[in-house]
């Protein structure tokens, strides 16, 4: 299916094709035909080369993509916590973890609540 070239020299992106358009419209110069079906089956045949169609072609792709190194296989592990349900046990994480040494504040008291608390209240 063949489709006429639509011109306008507004949308030229150089003066000679604006000046192809403007001939064309005057009717100076043929309007080419455009037949996309042909042009795309004609750019499928080029995107393939002829080597690629045969075995040698085939051959040639896997050795030039072949991998260079020779790659470690993956070893899946798995990792399994028991929970002791034993709330001493938390509390002996928590100290290993504990504070910073940096942080302004490391360890939090009932005291230390309780002034937050009162600078908290309002002064009513």
């Amino acid at each position: 299916m063949a489709d006429k070239m639509k011109t306008n020299a507004n949308q030229a992106s150089t003066h000679d094709a604006q000046l192809a358009a403007d001939n064309m419209a005057s009717g100076e110069e043929k309007t080419p035909k455009v037949n996309f079906e042909s042009d795309y089956a004609t750019a499928q045949e080029f995107s393939v080369s002829e080597i690629d169609r045969t075995n040698e072609g085939a051959a040639a792709d896997s050795a030039a993509t072949a991998p260079q190194q020779k790659v470690a296989e993956v070893e899946e592990t798995k990792t399994e916590t028991q929970s002791s349900g034993n709330p001493k046990d938390y509390v002996e994480m928590a100290k290993e973890i504990g504070g910073s040494r940096s942080e302004a504040v490391t360890n939090v008291s009932d005291d230390l609540v309780q002034k937050a608390f009162k600078k908290g209240e309002s002064q009513q």
